[in-house]
């Protein structure tokens, strides 16, 4: 599907998806046309719930991943084939709703004291302390840390948006001393060669490595910090708005979800076990 690959691209390009987007629909649509070992313009409807069922119950994949294979499919046949009647009738998997993980300040504090290697450190601290997605954190130019009006500044961060969030003190020290040993020119967090930023792959690890030497055993990713900055800025009485500003997110009932994992309001309730009698 040489030359269908390439007008989708084209396609998506020109929709103002990100890179990674285009890179993940592109990759569903090159395993759904791999499955059947054809070309998707001679698929069609029966053949979408067929491979999309077979992602469900033998691929045992989550819900998310069978919803971005179908919204790729979705796109590949109505913006690209112009297929319309494709997709009609065809359910979006209903996602299951999770609470994200959140770890407990010491745990947060833990990990950091663990991690001995000065640009993992200030890595993990600025994720944490600014509430970044993890490839707005391999992404960082040095440019963007405002240091005056201490904040940090986020280009084309989900849904290509600009966005400013916090830049805290504590943060800017650590920043200041990985600055002054290893100099960065041009990313903040430079990979290899250096002047590529460091990749996600390389955080993660960074981050697995930190959660074992801390002895958490909660299934905590990188994503986990930047869960863990809006839990703790709800509980410290930041209004919810000002949350989803500094967060990015596009609309309110996303931040909300930090309502039900916020301790604030749980510790004030008294459960009526504590006042039931005991038996002498």
């Amino acid at each position: 599907m040489g030359k269908l690959r390439e007008q989708m691209r084209g396609d998506l390009e020109l929709r103002g998806l990100s890179v990674e987007t285009q890179k993940i629909y592109l990759y569903h649509v090159t395993n759904f046309s791999r499955y059947f070992s054809r070309s998707p313009y001679h698929l069609g409807k029966r053949e979408i719930k067929e491979y999309l069922l077979y992602l469900l119950r033998e691929k045992n994949v989550s819900s998310s991943t069978v919803n971005l294979c179908y919204s790729a499919l979705k796109f590949l046949y109505i913006r690209t084939l112009r297929r319309e009647g494709v997709m009609a009738k065809i359910p979006r998997l209903r996602s299951t709703k999770k609470l994200p993980v959140v770890l407990e300040r010491q745990e947060v504090g833990s990990l950091f004291s663990v991690t001995e290697n000065l640009k993992h450190r200030a890595i993990l601290m600025l994720i944490y302390s600014s509430g970044l997605r993890l490839r707005e954190a391999s992404h960082l130019k040095v440019t963007d840390i405002d240091s005056k009006r201490m904040v940090l500044r986020i280009r084309e961060g989900k849904g290509r948006k600009d966005r400013y969030t916090l830049l805290s003190t504590a943060a800017l020290e650590i920043l200041r001393e990985y600055w002054r040993y290893y100099r960065p020119q041009e990313w903040l967090f430079e990979g290899r060669p250096s002047d590529k930023p460091l990749s996600v792959r390389s955080i993660q690890r960074v981050f697995k490595k930190a959660r074992s030497l801390a002895g958490i055993t909660k299934p905590a990713t990188v994503h986990t910090l930047r869960h863990s900055f809006a839990t703790h800025l709800l509980e410290q009485g930041t209004d919810l708005h000002r949350i989803q500003l500094l967060l990015g997110h596009r609309s309110l009932k996303t931040t909300a979800i930090y309502l039900h994992v916020s301790r604030k309001e749980l510790i004030r309730i008294v459960s009526p076990l504590d006042f039931t009698p005991k038996n002498s």
